[in-house]
């Protein structure tokens, strides 16, 4: 096997075009032996495979610098840089992200990256420092179609365009995003394709970039003869590769959208792992379904989403089913949340949603179009919560922190199935308020409890057991964990302690908080979220010129990569046992 003998990309460099061919073969078949014991990205990374090669071995890394859009295609990188073990043995699996990381390489990864459309816009500060240093170094940037659809991107362009000096922009044109491609550009693209590079309609000629087309995208021998035509160019070039997104296994060929990502599966059948012993119910498949059936009730409403479809439960078939009132903005998380302000400004119903950490890319959106506008359109939470996804870009939980200090935003924090489905029917059909909703993220949970169906009276908290001494506040995933300490406080301490459903992340009950400090000597809240800036600090803040003891349970603020669960809920006293340990000790200090 090649692979074996690779190291470094410096051992690329003698060998013959049928041998790269073959580490190639090798390269992919490393990625599907990572993917199916681990999971993780199939298709991005297998249809960058034969690039990859090339690039190595034409370019000399690491003194030439590559950058990969999100970086969810960097497998084949690392393979080739020194971290092949990650893939080819399962114990050491662990050891490698699914992203570009110069904590994991400082030597040939540039940048965390998680996000997407980004890579053109860190490449041009690489380029200017290059630049005002006098140093010479090729810069390469991977970016899939996809991509593009980010305004980022075309703000990279952009810039790098005025620069003007030498860049290679691997445009990866597989014809997908996560699902299928959404907006004008694509157009183009198509265009572009079809005329073999040669249509006089070039977005990226319109920028001055001196352009490259490549049909077989897949082929290594005709990827290294383009590569060794730009590199060293003095002047930004494209390069427009056209590949196949899951090339080589078929299952992810014949079935795209479900092969972006995987849990561990068969490598022969293609058949998910321990599929059997995933949860019955999913938020987001039975969010799509209500969603669906909201269409059908109310004529008025529109669902919009930033090319993550899944993250709502929109599979193909809801989204055809769906019809006009389903729109795809691409990855363009901030034209979501401006066009459901547009949206409920002409009298629509909107619904957008996403998960957290790619919310995050919206702040000024929600702050300026839709908050300061104060346009009722419903902004739905996925993945909010430490149960949420773990990469070390992509933690969930700093939403509460984020989100809950917007003037004239409401955020909800439903506890159940029901609460959602109650919260979600009020921020609908009401006019008043720009909402959004963390949508839950554990194991479902359901109940028998009839909710409110009118939250216009801001802030009011929900009492849900009345008792003396210890007041618990816990909020959202959380709340069943308050629960839980009720119980136990009642059974272990003989304290019949109040238990309280807050529903509101956004504001406090100030009249119910202040009834609190005639019966109880201390309160606590949880919260499934990072404590700095969090719901339990606002409460704190209220009860601190009063005697009032107050103890805020949530998570440290840090950036966690690939973090246990369980492990997080112990180092941050989260477990059952220390909650209580923790409400003894205050009680008896």
């Amino acid at each position: 096997m090649y692979i074996e003998k690779i190291n470094s990309p410096a051992d690329m460099k003698g060998l013959s075009m049928d041998e790269l061919k073959t580490l190639a073969t090798e390269v992919r078949k490393g990625i599907l032996n990572r993917v199916s014991v681990h999971g993780g990205h199939v298709g991005p990374n297998l249809g960058i495979t034969e690039a990859t090669v090339a690039m190595h071995y034409v370019f000399d890394s690491p003194k030439d610098k590559f950058i990969f859009d999100v970086s969810h295609q960097s497998y084949p990188h690392k393979m080739l840089t020194g971290r092949k073990e990650g893939f080819l043995d399962a114990k050491l699996m662990d050891h490698i992200s699914g992203y570009s990381s110069p904590a994991e390489s400082p030597e040939y990864d540039n940048f965390e990256v998680g996000h997407t459309s980004t890579s053109i816009s860190l490449a041009s500060g690489l380029m200017k420092a290059r630049d005002i240093l006098h140093e010479k170094y090729n810069i390469v940037v991977v970016i899939g179609d996809g991509s593009l659809s980010g305004g980022e991107a075309f703000e990279g362009l952009d810039t790098v365009a005025e620069i003007g000096t030498g860049i290679i922009i691997v445009v990866n044109d597989n014809e997908m995003s996560i699902a299928e491609n959404h907006g004008g550009l694509y157009k183009n693209l198509k265009l572009l394709r079809e005329s073999n590079g040669e249509a006089e309609l070039n977005y990226f000629k319109t920028f001055g970039y001196e352009y490259h087309y490549l049909e077989e995208g897949n082929d290594v021998a005709k990827l290294v003869e383009l590569f060794k035509e730009v590199k060293d160019t003095k002047v930004p070039v494209v390069l427009h590769i056209h590949t196949e997104k899951g090339h080589g296994y078929k299952p992810a060929t014949e079935d795209k959208e479900a092969w972006h990502w995987s849990m561990p599966f068969d490598l022969k059948t293609g058949k998910i792992l321990n599929a059997d012993n995933m949860p019955k119910e999913d938020y987001s498949d039975m969010v799509g379904e209500y969603l669906l059936n909201k269409i059908k009730e109310d004529p008025k409403l529109v669902v919009v989403g930033s090319a993550v479809p899944a993250s709502f439960g929109f599979d193909k078939k809801r989204r055809r089913a769906a019809g006009k009132h389903y729109i795809d903005v691409g990855i363009a998380e901030e034209e979501g949340v401006a066009m459901a302000s547009g949206l409920a400004k002409g009298g629509a119903h909107p619904v957008y949603g996403t998960y957290a950490t790619f919310l995050q890319r919206t702040y000024d959106q929600l702050a300026q179009d839709l908050a300061v506008n104060s346009n009722p359109a419903v902004i739905n939470v996925f993945g909010a919560s430490i149960y949420g996804m773990n990469d070390f870009t992509h933690i969930c939980f700093f939403d509460i922190a984020m989100l809950s200090h917007i003037p004239n935003l409401v955020y909800l924090a439903p506890t159940t199935w029901e609460e959602w489905k109650a919260m979600e029917d009020w921020a609908i059909a009401q006019e008043k308020y720009s909402v959004a909703i963390r949508v839950p993220a554990m194991a479902v949970q359901h109940s028998a409890e009839e909710y409110d169906t009118d939250y216009s009276e801001l802030n009011k908290f929900k009492l849900v057991k009345k008792g003396a001494r210890v007041a618990v506040i816990a909020a959202g995933d959380f709340f069943q964990k308050g629960q839980a300490l009720v119980d136990a406080l009642d059974a272990k301490e003989n304290i019949q302690a109040t238990l309280i459903n807050p529903r509101f992340l956004s504001g406090i009950d100030t009249e119910l908080l202040q009834e609190l400090e005639f019966s109880h000597e201390l309160v606590v809240t949880l919260e499934d979220g990072v404590l700095d800036g969090g719901f339990g600090e606002r409460i704190a803040r209220f009860y601190g010129p009063n005697q009032m003891k107050v103890l805020n349970f949530g998570v440290k603020k840090q950036l966690y990569d690939r973090y246990d669960v369980n492990q997080l809920l112990e180092d941050n006293d989260l477990t059952d046992d220390k909650l209580l340990a923790k409400v003894k000790r205050t009680l008896n200090s």
